[in-house]
């Protein structure tokens, strides 16, 4: 049986831990709501934009007219970008993102890989280091993108996978992130970015908007196709932020909770060592006593 002193100091270093825990919690539960509002009011303006190019682009064929639309004969070279965090603390948040990374590069890019013709984008520290540690061919990392996550960077990144996809050294583009629903439930979502497929129409039934276009259709869906690319990178970064600090302020609760439960198990265990000690002492005394007496 450990002694009080012992005790002692693991109900002080609990307490300690559940005020950071509880503490994390709060500054996590902040930045979800700043983050949510963000995807939120985004995420109209992406789905109405990937609307009105479907609508536009029914009955043209856009692989005649712009680069980003064309299937490559032969998948050769692949890019995958994995969208992770800059911190921990956030449960199976960045795991997920990872397993499912490798999984892309040793099931469906094997035969690539084997090659060494499977590059990677990490946008958030936990993935590059993970890669970088493992020496994972051609790792790029925008770990500072996720300090101040502005839709200016977001389309530097966006032109520079684009220009690559255009060039030819890049033949697919895959993006792997955490797709936010709500404070607790987070998807890992596999996204094909380039090149683009085909816009199903959500509802076939639903009467089309007849729009005056000019100067052409054709123009017009070609010009919409880049900002619509860069809007998609966009919306994965705030989903993946949200996601993150959901996924933070859910595990800080599940700390705050189970030191809670650790800390009674503590203190019942402290009374019962305090207990016997008292019991021991009173045992010894009566001993002696009765010692003195014979």
């Amino acid at each position: 049986m450990p002694s009080l002193k012992d005790v002692r100091v693991r109900i002080k270093s609990v307490i300690s831990t559940q005020q950071i825990t509880s503490a994390m919690k709060m500054v996590s539960a902040s930045k979800l709501r700043r983050a949510q509002d963000a995807i939120l009011k985004l995420r109209p303006y992406a789905n109405k934009m990937k609307e009105l190019l479907g609508n536009l682009s029914e009955g043209v064929d856009i692989s005649g007219i712009d680069a980003y639309s064309k299937e490559r004969k032969k998948i050769e070279k692949i890019l995958i970008v994995a969208v992770t965090s800059n911190k921990g603390l956030c449960g199976a948040f960045n795991s997920n993102v990872i397993k499912k990374t490798l999984s892309l590069i040793n099931s469906k890019y094997a035969e690539q890989n084997k090659k060494g013709n499977v590059n990677l984008i990490c946008i958030g520290r936990k993935g590059s280091d993970y890669f970088v540690k493992r020496n994972y061919k051609g790792v790029t990392n925008y770990n500072s993108l996720l300090d101040a996550p502005r839709f200016e960077k977001v389309v530097d990144i966006a032109e520079e996978i684009m220009k690559d996809y255009r060039t030819g050294k890049y033949d697919k583009v895959e993006i792997v992130y955490n797709m936010f629903k709500n404070a607790a439930v987070q998807y890992v979502t596999e996204e094909q970015f380039l090149p683009l497929q085909p816009i199903a129409q959500a509802n076939q039934n639903k009467l089309k908007s007849d729009y005056i276009l000019e100067p052409s259709k054709e123009i017009i869906v070609k010009e919409l196709i880049p900002k619509s690319l860069k809007i998609q990178l966009y919306k994965v970064i705030l989903d993946s932020l949200a996601s993150e600090h959901g996924a933070r302020m859910t595990a800080m609760h599940k700390a705050t909770d189970n030191a809670t439960e650790m800390l009674k198990e503590l203190r019942l265990m402290y009374n019962k060592v305090r207990q016997a000690s008292i019991t021991k002492e009173i045992l010894e005394i009566v001993s002696g006593a009765n010692a003195l007496k014979g």
